[in-house]
């Protein structure tokens, strides 16, 4: 299974096409040609000494006691089956190796081709392939590829060998068997419980294995957190075009490593510890995206990591060349510009052609002379695309800073809780709307930011107008709440506070859900055209 990567069809349908192929691929049983070649090697190794040891006596007993010595296995069966024949070529195939450690004996003489040990009494382990090593590089090896490169499939240690060995192997090989000696000594001790750690980390390996082949699975992004999370919905490239796969692994709180963080009054006043792990199935992106979808949203991440902090530099710091466009910084103190592109001379300051300048030219005052003027209007429509993009931007990482910072939000507003109730006669359950307010403003910050980041692709019409309508709508509703939010607190004024706040609260969380409400309509009815090419849209529309 592990081999189809847990496709059970897909095993079927294979298997029966051509079983011995496939368990060959998946390690496993040997092909047939290495396992004839063993099985004539044993014969051979059998053959010689019993002529040696036994000249006398018939080949047939030997060959599967010889064969029996070289894999560590348990002694031949009865005796009566080999004396049917005393030919050596109908001589029965040994028997295949158990998937078990196994111990030589300790009168033959071996030596591990890994570490070179050939001290008498050596254990040894193999699998069905016969390629033999002692226990200790067995263990460092196993250990190595499961703790190291996070392997849960362990080969053979030959080379040029595909054979898998079996969990049961690895089991025996890491975990003591019931009613083994305990360890005496403190590095035994250490290496038991190394291996026991090893042991857990390969079922680890197993299901993260499992849930990454598995398209309807996925695990929680939020720290410390192991839960797994089904979406068959959104397993398809398809469905992503008209839903946000928005899920809940159904665990609760920030994490382990940030609420050590926090007094343990924080996380219990506010609620930290409850906060829901909520965040998108369909792409890599961390957190809850909508209304945006994830293609979109992926495209918005990637343009702000490339473009960002370059486009701002090259505002502050930049013109264009009112001749051929090219992009000119600025290295010296004179107005006297010439561009290396086309070597068109003009100033700097009013984007003229400097042969107009006369002898004026470091004291331009040729503002309203008209070439000046069309160069600035050709530079301006240059950059219209760039302040097109800052506007969306710098709107965008305001609402993100903003939701950053709402951890300072909640300890402000645990103190202002706990002042109303010292200066009123309100309970602690009864100014809990405050705690609910700043959840809301987060959550409607976080749908805020995201608005942005889709306003920049749609393109330009009633749609995109009707959108903004309600991106403004929503925005001006989360500053009025943070306002009443960050405003002092008075004892006399705090009835009014509280029926304000809670007002505004339901009024915010309703605008919030109208912008996802339509903005998800408006995916499932095809509403939604773009300014860029966009999978599973139709071909974007020219602004």
């Amino acid at each position: 299974m592990r081999y189809m990567k847990w496709n059970k069809e897909k095993l079927i349908e294979k298997y029966m096409d051509n079983a011995s192929a496939v368990l060959v691929a998946a390690g496993v049983t040997l092909p047939e040609t290495t396992a004839a070649s063993q099985q004539a090697q044993s014969r051979t190794h059998s053959i010689s000494s019993t002529a040696t040891s036994q000249p006398t006596t018939a080949s047939r007993r030997p060959t599967t006691r010889g064969a029996t010595k070289l894999l560590g296995l348990a002694p031949a069966s009865k005796s009566s089956s080999s004396t049917k024949s005393a030919s050596p070529t109908t001589t029965t195939a040994p028997k295949s190796i158990q998937r078990a450690p196994s111990a030589k004996k300790a009168d033959e003489s071996f030596v591990c081709q890994i570490c070179f040990n050939d001290a008498p009494g050596l254990q040894t382990l193999a699998l069905d392939c016969a390629h033999t090593f002692c226990t200790e590089c067995w263990t460092d090896y196993v250990v190595s590829k499961i703790r190291d490169e996070s392997e849960h499939t362990v080969r053979c240690m030959a080379e040029g060998c595909a054979l898998v060995a079996p969990d049961r192997f690895i089991h025996d090989l890491l975990v003591p068997a019931p009613g083994a000696p305990a360890p005496t000594t403190a590095e035994e001790q250490a290496k038991e419980a190394q291996n026991a750690k090893t042991w857990a980390r390969m079922q680890e390996l197993f299901v993260r294995h499992f849930v990454a082949c598995n398209k309807s699975l996925k695990f929680c992004p939020y720290p410390s957190c192991t839960n797994t999370v089904s979406c068959p919905s959104a397993a398809s490239k398809a469905s992503l075009t008209t839903v946000v796969p928005t899920v809940s692994c159904g665990a609760r709180g920030i994490g382990g490593g940030s609420q050590k963080e926090m007094s343990q009054s924080q996380q219990l006043g506010l609620g930290l510890q409850g906060k829901e792990h909520t965040f998108c199935f369909g792409c890599p992106i961390e957190s809850d995206h909508r209304p945006v979808i994830c293609n979109v949203a992926k495209m918005w991440l990637k343009k702000c990591r490339d473009d960002s902090e370059t486009a701002n530099w090259i505002k502050s710091n930049t013109k264009e060349c009112s001749n051929c466009q090219s992009t000119i910084e600025k290295n010296g103190g004179c107005n006297h510009m010439t561009c290396k592109k086309c070597k068109h001379e003009f100033c700097w300051v009013c984007m003229g052609p400097w042969s107009e300048h006369g002898t004026a030219w470091y004291s331009c005052n040729r503002y309203d002379e008209k070439t000046g003027v069309e160069a600035r209007d050709a530079q301006s429509k240059s950059r219209a695309s760039l302040e097109r993009y800052l506007h969306y931007y710098n709107r965008w990482a305001n609402h993100e800073q903003s939701a950053k910072l709402s951890l300072d939000l909640y300890v402000m507003t645990e103190k202002k809780m706990e002042e109303m109730q010292i200066t009123s006669a309100l309970t602690w359950i009864e100014v809990q709307f405050m705690k609910k307010a700043v959840e809301e403003v987060n959550k409607c910050r976080m749908t805020l930011k995201w608005t942005y980041a889709m306003a920049y692709y749609l393109a330009k019409g009633n749609v995109k107008e009707l959108f903004e309508d309600n991106q403004r709508d929503l925005e001006k509703a989360v500053e009025d709440l943070s306002e009443l939010l960050e405003s002092p607190i008075e004892s006399e004024n705090i009835p009014t506070l509280r029926q304000q706040v809670t007002n505004k609260t339901v009024y915010v969380q309703k605008r919030n859900e109208i912008v996802l409400e339509d903005t998800a309509n408006g995916f499932l009815e095809g509403r939604w055209k773009w300014n860029v090419a966009v999978d599973g849209f139709d071909d974007p529309e020219e602004e």
